[in-house]
């Protein structure tokens, strides 16, 4: 049952009690570990950067424990999304963020000296939740999936648990990064979040059992402000049965993929159309590109406008636009961790071109794996060249599923997490997945 709009009280009450899939869950009998896991966002479907992680991260947790799944969730989750979520878990509660509300705390939170996000994240019902579980299971570990969570896990039930923070990027250098490139009230707000952020990161060796990134580069930014304690590399990986090159597709033109209102995709898109992207079409007249993301905000709405320039907006499956492109295009200006875009296109076999700041968590070889442009006269020339080189977008794309085949499946990129988190190892089982 949910509850009105603004309201955060247990919005679903859908606990779904049972073992889970007991093929997913991989492990069975009385000495399952129990673990908790907190997640900011419902983690399906897995269709953007921090869902597409946890929720693969769910699975691969299921394999080794009773996966109890508290979340929290922006708009109300469909009942298939519920039903998926419980193959992987003995229990489900998600709470709804009200908006009014929700912004109300977060300014609240800004005013006492915290984070904008630790309040944005705040929810009465969740805990609530927090506290009948634990009088009802005795949880071996913890896992939180975001620096907004960890007041949760400061709670008195679950303050002497072993917990984990899977920051998965460094999110206040973001913040500071925002600021560099805004003005007035705006680069304020935005140093000042990511100074009280980093604040948060540094203490987090001081009580949890771990912290977590998603790549090397991640791990010394965060050893940059804070030695010591356990801080470790768990990389992305990518769906190589999902994502997978489509042969005879009819290759034209570029594509950009990317949730169109988060920044560092809005800034991106609208850089490229607007400085390289007249160039292209210049050389290359009837060229087309297409932007496929969810809530494409006006900025890049207007982006339509321009000659050859087509805002698709949010679609059921990206795989059609990618497959149909002759090069897919990551002109990101400001990017932390791993870029899903940029695997999910070369597990495609495609050719892509990117700036150096979306190439940082990987272990590509330019030249090789991708081709990396940052100027808009690279832009145009490595672009025009695919669009004329049928040749050489075959080698990238081959040499760039080669390369996610061997360094990007999810489940050995995951499985350092059971040792993280305590857990014993999961016998080889099939994963439970259609």
């Amino acid at each position: 049952m949910l509850t009105p709009e603004g309201h955060d009280l247990p919005m679903t009450m859908m606990t779904l009690n049972g073992a889970a899939d007991p093929i997913a869950a991989g492990v069975t009998g009385p000495t399952r570990p129990e673990l908790l896991y907190l997640v900011h966002r419902l983690p399906y479907p897995p269709d953007k950067g921090d869902r597409i992680r946890t929720f693969h991260l769910l699975k691969q947790l299921s394999r080794l424990a009773s996966v109890h799944l508290a979340c929290l969730a922006d708009e109300p989750p469909e009942e298939a999304t519920i039903d998926a979520l419980r193959r992987y878990c003995t229990r489900v509660e998600v709470v709804r963020l009200g908006s009014p509300i929700r912004w109300l705390r977060a300014l609240g939170s800004l005013v006492r000296g915290h984070s904008v996000s630790e309040g944005a994240f705040s929810a009465p019902g969740l805990r609530t939740i927090l506290r009948r579980w634990t009088r009802e299971t005795r949880f071996d570990a913890t896992l939180a999936s975001a620096s907004s969570l960890v007041p949760y896990l400061q709670m008195d039930e679950l303050r002497n648990l072993p917990a984990v923070v899977d920051l998965i990027d460094v999110d206040s250098q973001k913040w500071l990064d925002y600021a560099e490139s805004a003005r007035g009230p705006a680069a304020w707000l935005y140093r000042t979040e990511g100074r009280r952020l980093r604040r948060l990161e540094h203490d987090l060796p001081d009580w949890t059992r771990a912290v977590t990134l998603v790549s090397e580069a991640e791990v010394q930014l965060y050893r940059q402000f804070r030695a010591g304690g356990t801080v470790s590399a768990v990389p992305n990986g990518v769906d190589l049965d999902y994502f997978r090159p489509s042969p005879g597709a009819d290759e034209r033109g570029c594509v950009f993929v990317g949730a169109l209102d988060y920044r560092p995709n809005v800034d991106g898109a609208c850089w490229f159309c607007r400085e390289a992207w007249p160039e292209i079409r210049r050389r290359h007249a009837e060229a087309r590109i297409t932007l496929v993301g969810r809530q494409p905000v006006p900025a890049v709405r207007r982006l339509d406008r321009l000659a050859g320039v087509e805002v698709v907006g949010q679609v059921a499956d990206v795989r059609p636009y990618l497959a149909e492109a002759a090069v897919a295009v990551v002109p990101l200006r400001i990017a932390r961790g791993i870029q899903n875009k940029v695997l999910e296109a070369m597990a495609m076999g495609k050719a892509v071109v990117s700036s150096p700041q979306a190439l940082v968590g990987l272990r590509v070889e330019p030249g090789v794996h991708v081709l990396v442009a940052s100027t808009p006269g690279e832009w145009a020339d490595l672009v025009s060249r695919l669009l004329n080189d049928r040749d050489l977008r075959r080698r990238l794309g081959t040499a760039g599923r080669r390369y996610v085949e061997e360094h990007h499946c999810w489940q050995d990129c995951l499985e350092p997490f059971g040792a993280i988190l305590g857990l014993p190892s999961a016998p080889d089982v099939p994963d439970g997945i259609p």
